[in-house]
C-alpha cells in the first residue's frame, strides 16, 4: 500500500523556521534509554505504517532537501520515495505528483504531515476499494474541510473552509485505489482545483461515490502556534492514558 504525503508547502503560518515545517519537533520518543525529539511528520508515517502502508512518497518542493536528508530511503518498515512539485500549485497538484508511482490496483492513503491525530490505528477503519475519508470531530470546522454524510456513511458534501459549516466532522486522511486516484486526476485536469474538497464535490456531482467514517477521536493541525501547543497537550494526554 502506498502513502502519499504532500510536503511542498512553505508553512507560512508558523514561520520563520530554519527548516521545513514537516521537521518541526513535536513531542519525543525513546531510543533505548535516550529521549529524542520527534519530527511532526513522523506521527503520520507511524499511523500510515500501522494502517498497512509499506511505501511512502513525500512530495516536496525544490528547497526542501532537508526532508530527504532526514528520512533518506526508509522510515520504520516503509520505503521512502520522493517527487518534486516545482512551483507552489495547491494540494491537489502536490498529491498527483506521486501518481506515476502508483499502480491502478494498489491501495493509496493520503495524509497531511503537519497533523497529529488519534487513534493511531484509525486508518484500519477505511475500506480499500472506494474513496473513503477518515473523519475527526473538531471545535472549529470552518478552519478545515467539513464533511457532511448520511446514515449510510455516504459523503453528501465537503464544505471547504466554510464559515457556515453544518457539521463538526472534518476529513483528516483519505484512502482509495490507484484507479480512483487516476479518475480524480483526470477530473482535476479539466478544473485545476486547489483544494481536494472541491474536487471531491465535483467527483460526486459526476456520479462518483465517497464514504466518510467517523473513526477519529482527536485531530490537531500543528501549522500554527496554537495548534503546536494543542498537539503537545494532546500527546501528553494520550501518553498519560497509555496510548502514545
Amino acid at each position: 500500500m502506498w502513502g502519499i504525503i504532500p510536503a511542498a508547502g512553505m508553512g507560512s503560518r508558523i514561520q520563520p523556521l530554519a527548516f521545513s515545517k514537516e521537521l518541526l519537533p513535536v513531542g519525543s520518543y525513546f531510543e533505548g534509554v535516550d529521549e529524542r525529539p520527534r519530527a511532526v511528520s513522523e506521527y503520520l508515517i507511524e499511523r500510515m505504517v500501522k494502517g498497512g502502508v509499506d511505501k511512502i512518497c513525500f512530495v516536496i518542493s525544490p528547497g526542501k532537501s532537508d526532508i530527504l536528508n532526514y528520512f533518506g530511503g526508509q522510515a520504520l518498515s516503509a520505503k521512502i520515495f520522493y517527487a518534486v512539485q516545482p512551483q507552489p500549485a495547491g494540494l491537489c497538484d502536490a498529491i498527483f505528483r506521486a501518481l506515476p508511482l502508483v499502480g491502478a490496483d494498489e491501495e493509496v492513503c493520503i495524509g497531511l504531515p503537519d497533523t497529529v491525530w488519534f487513534p493511531e490505528t484509525a486508518l484500519y477503519q477505511l475500506p480499500p476499494d472506494v474513496l473513503s475519508l477518515l473523519l475527526f470531530p473538531v471545535q472549529h470546522p470552518q478552519r478545515f474541510d467539513a464533511v457532511r454524510t448520511n446514515e449510510e456513511n455516504e459523503v453528501l458534501e465537503v464544505q471547504v473552509k466554510s464559515a457556515c459549516a453544518s457539521t463538526n466532522w472534518i476529513w483528516g486522511a483519505l484512502k482509495m485505489t490507484g484507479a480512483i486516484l487516476s479518475e480524480l486526476h483526470a477530473l482535476w485536469l479539466t478544473r485545476r482545483d486547489e483544494y481536494i474538497g472541491t474536487l471531491i464535490n465535483e467527483y460526486l456531482a459526476c456520479g462518483g461515490r465517497a464514504y466518510g467514517f467517523k473513526a477519529g477521536k482527536a485531530y490537531v493541525d500543528v501549522g500554527t502556534l496554537h495548534g503546536y501547543r494543542e498537539a503537545l497537550r494532546l500527546l501528553d494526554e494520550n501518553r498519560a492514558n497509555g496510548t502514545c
